[in-house]
């Protein structure tokens, strides 16, 4: 087995994301692509992979791979464990079968809830990377993302969650709605945005209405295609803040996240007077992997 080097992966529903690290956890190098879990079928994983690390690999010995994600769901290369809550992030690892002798895959369980029914595949491991610096960590965690999950800990364990279609929303009326005519996904308009989560918040069953209302703003108004964006973001954000206040009213709260969606959900936040604190997902990621490859080989 290869002591010097190992890789961790993220592999999610849009995006893969891979890194090449060292036995101090170092990162040397690091890799991206597009190839997510809804482009894929099962047999396809194991060569998807081999064509982001190739070069990382040699025969004369075997590399150890610990992934999170969507890669371990039952659409995925091979469905992963659950853990139930209440529980802390779980380590019991998930063996992925491999035809390449150059590498050892293992996949970190996911969380289940039963009622309300809810899963989580990769968030609970960027969980787990939040209480490697505080292992009895009481707050509540916001995870933005094509899904975002909103999480409760307390002393240390994840006791309930919630997730939100959102990003995905987003996605699609931006891409395949009639809206995409409307807007420019790559401009901006912080008032736009901030006026929209008022309005969501207050009158979430309008959103329908708000949502149409934004193509015929830009049509016979003078809304433009940068306002369109962020109103679009806003509704969508606010409409699940009024939904999820029993979990961030009154408490302080960790975003983890990429920075330019963590940043919307931090603004829409603030405006509720929430404390907040951000965390890196990225970082988070590669703490929580890295505390699962040191139990893997039992350090």
């Amino acid at each position: 087995m290869n002591t010097d080097t190992w890789i961790a992966l993220d592999w999610g529903t849009s995006h893969l994301r891979t890194w090449l690290l060292n036995s101090s956890g170092e990162i040397l190098d690091q890799r991206h692509c597009d190839q997510g879990m809804n482009n894929l079928q099962p047999d396809q994983f194991e060569g998807v992979l081999l064509e982001q690390i190739d070069d990382w690999l040699n025969f004369e010995t075997i590399t150890q791979v610990l992934a999170c994600g969507m890669l371990g769901s039952r659409q995925g290369w091979i469905e992963a464990s659950y853990d139930s809550a209440p529980c802390a992030p779980g380590t019991l690892l998930t063996k992925a079968p491999v035809s390449d002798p150059r590498i050892d895959v293992h996949i970190c369980p996911g969380i289940k809830q039963l009622a309300p029914a809810d899963v989580m595949r990769g968030e609970e491991t960027q969980v787990a990377g939040l209480l490697t610096d505080a292992a009895d960590l009481n707050t509540v965690v916001c995870l933005p993302g094509t899904h975002c999950k909103w999480v409760r800990i307390v002393d240390g364990k994840i006791t309930e969650f919630q997730t939100f279609l959102t990003g995905e929303l987003y996605g699609l009326l931006a891409k395949q709605s009639v809206l995409r005519h409307s807007l420019d996904t790559t401009a901006w308009d912080d008032q736009a945005f901030k006026s929209a989560v008022d309005e969501s918040m207050a009158q979430p069953q309008s959103i329908s209405a708000q949502l149409f209302s934004l193509r015929a703003q830009t049509l016979i108004g003078d809304l433009s295609a940068a306002a369109a964006n962020a109103r679009l973001s806003g509704l969508l954000i606010g409409l699940e803040l009024a939904n999820s206040k029993n979990f961030w009213s009154g408490q302080q709260v960790t975003i983890i996240g990429e920075s330019r969606l963590s940043e919307h959900y931090n603004l829409a936040l603030q405006m509720q007077s929430v404390t907040t604190l951000q965390a890196n997902s990225e970082t988070m990621t590669l703490k929580g992997l890295s505390l699962a490859h040191r139990q893997l080989n039992g350090a």
